[in-house]
């Protein structure tokens, strides 16, 4: 049987105090605690403060701790959710609605500083921008075309909407628009035309992957660098109706649909590092048609669609290095 100093070149540290500085891989033993322990990477989701208003198909926007989540569709009647809630890292509170009940939009900015754009509402598809202070929603200029399903990222002074479904087309669209503020002007089209996708990152360094090209879905990633959109390496998993956190180079996908697995629902996670995308801790509970915000590093998965009804759901993921305790099995 190997022994661990034949394969490390030394023996087990004793001591009678975690190190303040360990290294990943070192294992020690600590006298105090009477506990053999490790220090090694981690990465997992875990279940927070449900949201108050159960729904799906909403938008979100902020980081892990000061997370923000409005609009969607709910199992009750008003269907169509003007609900703005805010995150604190552990429980969700109540914030000012959108000035337009809407779901299938898109979402990016912070808790203090959100962006609202596109989306569905009665009767129809909206163009329509809404600005958040922390405290109340203000209309802001309208995107050049109105559309549904599409994705968010970037500030409020610096947004970034792209893909969806257009109805005055009709058919998903690779139209890209950039926010500046006060109105919208055209960026370069999506290689490949999308609705139901996921994105985060910035308006010069924006990443788009997955979505859903009728009849079917793709895992094609596109990052865009303020003007054009190129290819990046592809999902894992084949998926549409997913969420996304982080940056171009450090971004996080979750959830979703796959048309090809039964049931379709999801909870593959998958990071990507600017190249390519590898697999990381699944989400508790699979769901689609949720919302995202957060990093890469600390994700924040919103509401969507458990099964055949909406959630009220909040999932955090985390990942690092951590001190571990081996216990015999």
């Amino acid at each position: 049987m190997s022994e661990y100093i034949g394969i490390n070149g030394q023996q087990i540290e004793i001591r009678s105090a975690d190190p303040a500085n360990p290294t990943v891989g070192q294992i020690w033993y600590n006298t105090t605690s009477s506990a053999l322990k490790g220090y090694k990477f981690s990465a997992s989701w875990s279940t927070s403060g449900n949201l108050a208003t159960t729904r799906a198909r909403l938008a979100g926007a902020g980081t892990q701790t000061a997370g923000l989540g409005f609009g969607g569709t709910a199992p009750s009647s008003p269907f169509f959710s003007a609900a703005t809630e805010e995150y604190d890292g552990s429980t969700w509170a109540g914030g000012g609605n959108l000035g337009t009940a809407r779901y299938n939009l898109a979402g990016a900015g912070t808790q203090t500083a959100g962006l609202a754009f596109g989306g569905n509402f009665v009767p129809g598809t909206t163009n329509a921008t809404e600005e958040y202070n922390g405290s109340t929603w203000t209309a802001g200029g309208n995107l050049g075309t109105a559309r549904s399903s599409l994705a968010g990222a970037g500030t409020q002074t610096a947004g970034l909407g792209f893909g969806g479904y257009a109805p005055s087309i009709p058919a998903v669209t690779n139209a890209t628009e950039e926010y500046d503020g006060t109105s919208w002007t055209a960026g370069g089209n999506l290689t490949t035309a999308r609705s139901y996708l996921g994105g985060c990152g910035t308006q010069t360094a924006g990443l788009a992957f997955g979505g859903n090209i009728p009849p079917g879905a793709t895992a094609a990633t596109e990052e865009y660098n303020g003007s054009t959109w190129t290819a990046g390496g592809n999902m894992g998993a084949v998926r549409y109706q997913l969420a996304g956190a982080g940056t171009q180079t450090a971004g996080l996908g979750f959830g979703g649909y796959r048309p090809v697995q039964s049931p379709p629902r999801t909870a593959v996670t998958e990071k990507y590092d600017g190249t390519s995308w590898t697999a990381t801790s699944n989400m508790n509970t699979a769901r689609r048609i949720l919302a995202g915000a957060g990093q890469q590093t600390a994700g924040l998965a919103i509401g969507g669609f458990e099964a055949a009804s909406p959630t009220n759901a909040t999932e955090e993921y985390n990942e690092g290095n951590v001190t571990a305790t081996f216990t015999a099995t």
